[in-house]
């Protein structure tokens, strides 16, 4: 870099200029950091609990026709171990890596409510009168993964995608890793929920 080169970072009002680049990146990882907890427009930081919504706000998720917001409701009985279910079973309805709402209500559907234990869990779970809550499906983890990860103070927790006939997605928290396992194992189910602005 030449020493007449600056390195600028621009965040609403907020511009930051420098011709030493890792001061640049200090100074704005410091104001993002740094930011409200509640924004002018009434949201919640990423991370932090939107009242009335049934849980914290895990960021303004791209998928499907229009963005949505993940809700993801916390504490002892927001997540319960169980199987994914349907071990040997190929389904269709289940496949979809972003729409976990869906891959839900078909696993959740009442010829399979037994068969699908961990979307079944989710697809019950209420909180602060909301009752549509589902099992994200392996993008929806990913996205949280990188928003939220403290959010899940466990590892391993269940997709609603479906990989093949005996396999499913689960997301390991905290280290990043999307991987599939076997349907009859148990692993943690935590049912998210979508708000649409």
């Amino acid at each position: 870099m030449h020493s007449n080169e600056l390195t600028t970072y621009t965040r609403g009002d907020l511009t930051i200029s420098s011709p030493d680049e890792g001061v640049v990146l200090k100074l704005a990882t410091l104001a993002i950091a740094a930011g409200p907890a509640i924004t002018a427009s009434g949201i919640p930081a990423v991370g932090e609990y939107w009242p009335g919504e049934g849980g914290v706000n895990g960021g303004l998720f791209p998928g499907g026709d229009k963005p949505y917001y993940l809700i993801v409701p916390t504490g002892s009985d927001a997540e319960a171990t169980h199987e994914w279910g349907g071990y040997g079973q190929e389904l269709d309805g289940a496949k979809s890596p972003w729409d976990g709402q869906a891959n839900t209500a078909y696993l959740a559907s009442s010829n399979r409510e037994h068969d699908h234990p961990a979307a079944q869990f989710c697809a019950a779970f209420e909180r602060d009168g909301h009752k549509d809550f589902y099992l994200m499906a392996r993008r929806e983890a990913s996205f949280l993964e990188i928003t939220v990860p403290d959010v899940f103070t466990q590892s391993y927790h269940w997709t609603s995608s479906q990989r093949s006939a005996y396999y499913a997605y689960f997301m390991v928290f905290g280290v990043g890793w999307l991987y599939y396992g076997v349907k009859n194992d148990e692993r943690l189910a935590r049912p998210v929920r979508r708000k649409f602005i």
